[in-house]
């Protein structure tokens, strides 16, 4: 959980009667907060010790960006990531998903590095597999192949916001759409419908949320049913 939210929910601790205790929380499916002063079941981290004092921040996952408090001041400065803006914003209104959702995927996917290219063979900021992509690509006729145009930023952030409205209208929960994105959709049907078993999927899944929450909470105030305090 960012430092941001941790300041929110101390705060809300202190207003529950509940500083010098213990807060555990998870950020769930549709990116409401949930906060308790004990690990109600494994979904739960701990956000503040029993001291008050900021938990640790959750491991890395290998090859992907993460803490999402480092990531919001940059996302607001950096050159690169107000360029692709428009394109996010167009590829939002055009598939119906938050541009805020699209943002934290492609933060975590790629830094928003448009020549990122994985060992898999990944490509571009939202790391689309050819195999994957092409299947909303028509081909066209002595133009630039495949991989030439999911490496153009516009082209492959529409493909990628395509993609992951169809994930969340097949799943119907936007963390099994991060799930299926992260470790296939085959995963996601072996593992009885669940997030799979898989600690880079699941941390996948942990820091795409938590950065989607930070910057819905920076863009709009959340009303109370988007924190949910657990006694």
């Amino acid at each position: 959980m960012s430092p941001r939210a941790a300041a929110f929910a101390s705060a809300l601790c202190g207003a529950a009667g509940l500083a010098q205790a213990a807060l555990w929380g998870y950020v769930d499916g549709n990116g409401v907060a949930h906060f308790a002063p004990q690990q109600i079941d494994s979904r739960y981290s701990l956000v503040l010790g029993d001291d008050g004092a900021p938990a640790a921040p959750a491991p890395k996952v290998p090859g992907k960006i993460t803490a999402s408090s480092s990531l919001l001041t940059w996302l607001e400065i950096a050159p690169e990531v107000k360029r692709l803006q428009p394109w996010v914003r167009e590829a939002a209104q055009r598939h119906g998903v938050d541009a805020e959702l699209l943002t934290a995927l492609i933060a975590v996917e790629s830094g928003f590095d448009a020549k990122a290219v994985s060992a898999k063979g990944a490509v571009g900021l939202m790391q689309l597999m050819p195999t994957t992509a092409q299947r909303y690509l028509k081909p066209l006729d002595g133009g630039p192949d495949l991989v030439e145009r999911l490496a153009e930023p516009r082209t492959n952030i529409l493909v990628g916001a395509r993609l992951m409205a169809d994930l969340i209208k097949r799943h119907r929960r936007i963390d099994l759409a991060l799930a299926a994105w992260s470790a296939g959709e085959g995963a996601v049907r072996r593992s009885g419908g669940q997030i799979p078993p898989f600690d880079e999927t699941r941390a996948h899944v942990h820091q795409v949320l938590e950065l989607y929450w930070a910057l819905l909470q920076r863009a709009q105030s959340r009303d109370t049913q988007g924190m949910r305090l657990h006694r």
